[in-house]
């Protein structure tokens, strides 16, 4: 299973993306939980067993502080592309999350 972590200011901006990332996911037949939360929340959530945390266009200033958080659990971190996102391209996000695991 994948486990795909979307950061965001509030953890609500996201929501949608995360859904068309699921049904992206679901049409691949690829077994995954995606979800979404602030970025003040992802300490707590490290304890998942992430393979990727990604973080919303909007905070990518917090870039740096997210790769020490997840560079204690080998986990890459990266800024969705704002294109992306602003269309909400969950398959593209997938496919780049998917990347970011290999």
């Amino acid at each position: 299973m994948k486990k795909i972590l979307l950061c965001c200011a509030a953890g609500m901006s996201t929501s949608l993306l995360v859904s068309k990332m699921q049904q992206a996911a679901k049409d691949m037949n690829l077994d995954s939980k995606i979800w979404a939360v602030s970025v003040e929340e992802l300490p707590h959530n490290m304890k998942e067993g992430l393979d990727v945390v990604l973080l919303g266009p909007q905070i990518r200033y917090k870039l740096n502080d997210v790769k020490k958080i997840c560079g204690e659990g080998n986990v890459p971190a990266e800024v969705i592309n704002m294109v992306d996102y602003g269309s909400m391209n969950g398959k593209k996000v997938l496919d780049f999350a998917l990347n970011l695991i290999k």
